[in-house]
């Protein structure tokens, strides 16, 4: 479903991710994988592909966005490296991924993609991450 100013997510995208919320550029999601702490934002502008498609300001916005959301994670996970990626190469709306990392997990040092099953977070568990992300995003 579109927002009101026409930006709509890509299904593929919101079927693979919970809601955190609304930055004033972009929606914040994060990755349905407890596995990973694994954020999502994808700027609410329409036809967005590459990060040049976004107007200069713009650009400024998301990465002080970008800025936010890792050191939200800096905080809460304390990771012993943060992924920041825009790829695109699946889904073609324009969004970036900010992933905490540990020398530990499964996908060490690879990245994540393709690595293992994915472990869907219960409901409980997520809505306690969500809470947590929102509170040290300043959406809470």
């Amino acid at each position: 479903m579109a927002d009101p100013d026409g930006f709509e997510l890509d299904p593929r995208l919101a079927a693979d991710t919970r809601l955190v919320g609304d930055l004033p550029l972009s929606r914040v999601l994060l990755m349905d994988d407890w596995r990973f702490p694994w954020l999502v934002l994808v700027p609410r502008r329409t036809g967005l592909v590459e990060l040049h498609d976004l107007r200069r300001a713009e650009r400024i916005e998301l990465f002080e966005e970008l800025d936010l959301a890792a050191n939200a994670l800096l905080r809460i996970f304390r990771p012993d490296k943060l992924n920041v990626a825009a790829l695109g190469n699946v889904v073609a709306q324009l969004h970036v991924h900010v992933i905490a990392r540990f020398r530990t997990d499964a996908a060490w040092p690879r990245p994540v993609w393709g690595v293992g099953e994915r472990v869907h977070y219960a409901p409980a568990d997520a809505a306690e991450r969500i809470a947590q992300l929102r509170d040290h995003l300043g959406l809470a």
